[in-house]
Parts: C-alpha cells; sequence; structure tokens
C-alpha cells in the first residue's frame, strides 16, 4: 500500500510538472524573440513617444492658461515649435530601441523615423493647400508661413533628430529579457478566428474608444464647428483615463494570446493598442454625415484629410503606449519563472 502511494505521488508531481510547462511558461525560450521589421517597429515606438511628448507639453500649456479660446493660432504655433523641440526624443528613442534589438544600419532607421509621421503628414498638407488655393480660400496659408515652417523643420527638427540618433546609438543599453531565447522558433498552434489580428484590434480599440465617446463630440464641434472648448482640465483627465485604459486592455489581450502559445505578441500589442486611432476615425464618418453641416469637396477633404493625420498620430502614440505596458507586463511574469 505504501509503494502504491508512493508512486501516486510521484505521478501527481510528474502532472504537476508538466502542467507548468503549458500556457504562457511553455514558451519561455520564444517570447523575446525579437519582432519581424525591427527597424519599422522601432521607428513606430520613436513617433509614437514623441507624440505622446508633445500631447504632454500641450496639455501643461493649456492647464496653465496659455492658450486663449478664441485664439487658433497659438496652438499651430505651439504645435509647430514643439514637435520641432521632441525630435530628437523620437531619434534617441528610435535609434536606442532598434540598437537594443541588435540593429546594425541605424541611419536608414533613422531616416525611417523621421519620414514615418511627417511624410504622410507633409503630402495631406500638399495636397490640401492646393485646393484651398485652387478655391481662393482663406484656408490656405501664405507662401511666408510655409517658407517658415520648412526652416523650422531643416534648422532645428532634423538636427535635433540625428543628435537624439547619435545620443541612442551610443548609450549602449542592451535588451533586458529576464530568460533566454532559443535558437529556433516554436512553432504556434493553429488559434480560432477571434485570436488573430484583426478580432483581437477590434477588441482592444473599442473600450477605449468607449471611455472617450461623449467628449469626442465636444471636441469636433470646437475644431470643426463654431463651439468653443474651454474645459481642458477635463480633457486632461479623460485622456490619463484613455491611457490607463489601453494600457490594461493591451496587457489582458497579451496574457491571453501567450496563454495560447502565440509568442508573437511584439506588433500585435502595439496594433491592438493604437487600434483606438481606427475608432476615432470612424466616428469622423458619423460627425460628418449625422452631426456637422460640412458640404463640398474643399470642406470633405480638409475635414477627412486632417482627421486621417491625427487619427495617424493617435495610432503611433496608443500603439507605443500599449505596447510599453505589454513589455513591463511581460518582463514581469518571465522574471517570475526558474527556467534551465
Amino acid at each position: 500500500m505504501t509503494a502504491f502511494l508512493l508512486y501516486r505521488y510521484a505521478l501527481d508531481e510528474e502532472a504537476a510538472d508538466d502542467q507548468e510547462e503549458t500556457g504562457w511558461k511553455y514558451i519561455h525560450g520564444d517570447v523575446f524573440r525579437f519582432p519581424r521589421n525591427k527597424s519599422l517597429f522601432a521607428a513606430c515606438l520613436g513617433s509614437g513617444t514623441q507624440l505622446f511628448t508633445l500631447t504632454i507639453f500641450i496639455f501643461i500649456l493649456a492647464l496653465v492658461g496659455v492658450f486663449y479660446p478664441y485664439n487658433r493660432g497659438a496652438l499651430f504655433t505651439a504645435l509647430v515649435v514643439i514637435y520641432a523641440l521632441t525630435s530628437g526624443i523620437a531619434g534617441y528613442t528610435a535609434t536606442s530601441f532598434y540598437c537594443q534589438l541588435e540593429g546594425t544600419n541605424w541611419v536608414r532607421n533613422l531616416l525611417l523615423t523621421g519620414c514615418l509621421f511627417c511624410g504622410p503628414l507633409f503630402l495631406t498638407f500638399s495636397f490640401l493647400n492646393t485646393v484651398a488655393i485652387s478655391y481662393s480660400a482663406t484656408a490656405a496659408l501664405p507662401f511666408g508661413t510655409i517658407v517658415v515652417i520648412v526652416l523650422i523643420w531643416t534648422l532645428v527638427t532634423s538636427p535635433l533628430l540625428v543628435l537624439g540618433g547619435i545620443a541612442g546609438k551610443n548609450s549602449k543599453t542592451e535588451f533586458q529579457a529576464p530568460v533566454r531565447t532559443t535558437k529556433y522558433p516554436r512553432e504556434i498552434p493553429q488559434l480560432p478566428w477571434y485570436r488573430s489580428t484583426i478580432p483581437q484590434m477590434a477588441m482592444a480599440g473599442f473600450l477605449p474608444f468607449s471611455a472617450i465617446y461623449i467628449e469626442l463630440y465636444y471636441i469636433f464641434a470646437s475644431v470643426w464647428g463654431h463651439r468653443i472648448y474651454t474645459i481642458y482640465s477635463i480633457l486632461f483627465i479623460v485622456f490619463v483615463i484613455l491611457l490607463i485604459v489601453t494600457a490594461f486592455i493591451t496587457v489582458a489581450l497579451t496574457y491571453f494570446q501567450l496563454a495560447a502559445e502565440d509568442h508573437e505578441w511584439w506588433w500585435r500589442s502595439f496594433l491592438c493598442g493604437g487600434s483606438t486611432g481606427l475608432f476615432i476615425y470612424g466616428y469622423c464618418l458619423y460627425f460628418y454625415y449625422a452631426r456637422s453641416d460640412m458640404s463640398g469637396f474643399m470642406q470633405t477633404s480638409f475635414f477627412f484629410g486632417y482627421m486621417a493625420c491625427i487619427c495617424y498620430g493617435f495610432f503611433l502614440m496608443l500603439g507605443t503606449v500599449g505596447f510599453r505596458a505589454a513589455l513591463l507586463f511581460v518582463r514581469h511574469i518571465y522574471r517570475s519563472i526558474k527556467c534551465e
């Protein structure tokens, strides 16, 4: 009888060990395997970090009363100047993370970082300003203002971006992975359709969007209508809630992904975090057709063109927030396990 009990105890111990090596613990040798397209990934993080810093500075200036409700030119000027001054943050973040991912062509990565957000914004602005000139509208920026913006980009943004990239390259920091990565990647098991990227992005973006849905109407009515928005403190609180909800939902979906033994969480966490930007652009369609009085080619192109750039910026910023939160979470849980 004693021998039988010892045999059963040994079987239970083996079963417990096998059970511990299932789910997210089972893929500890693959979870910190670097993602595909690491240069683009690092550039997205650099641009997202810069836009996040830009947003924080704008909120600080708004809360201390710098922006007057009837003076929208001050906000535009602040956006241009602060974006130029924070370009070094984008260069440093992108290049340092790219070097942590064992990237070699940091110059190309720096160029990609500089063009990732400015490129689409410049193309959109060029088209829309041409449309405004053809309509002889006051919305067209004068030639002198365009020259000033180009000079700021040439003399301030680009040098700071390069200096930040050089500082990031020379930082000599290594990627902190609590577990070792195996030589060959483990095959990802077949997963149901709702665990693929698009459904996960839909689930990840809906909850943060629902947290800011009510406030969006007042912001849109102020920017594209005749209302005046002055409650910046409430807007800042909503922004903080947006960041918290984005971080938590991305961490939850990352855990579910790892529990299903899918170790390709890097891009997924970024896309899930940034998916709220797609929901905001979907709200643009509703606002244009149901809440606004805009019509005609010029108003339509201005609204959807500039909102596409804004939502793209939200995508990069919230994607960075989601990935950073997921990275902290993944490091924490894998630091607590013991692997040979």
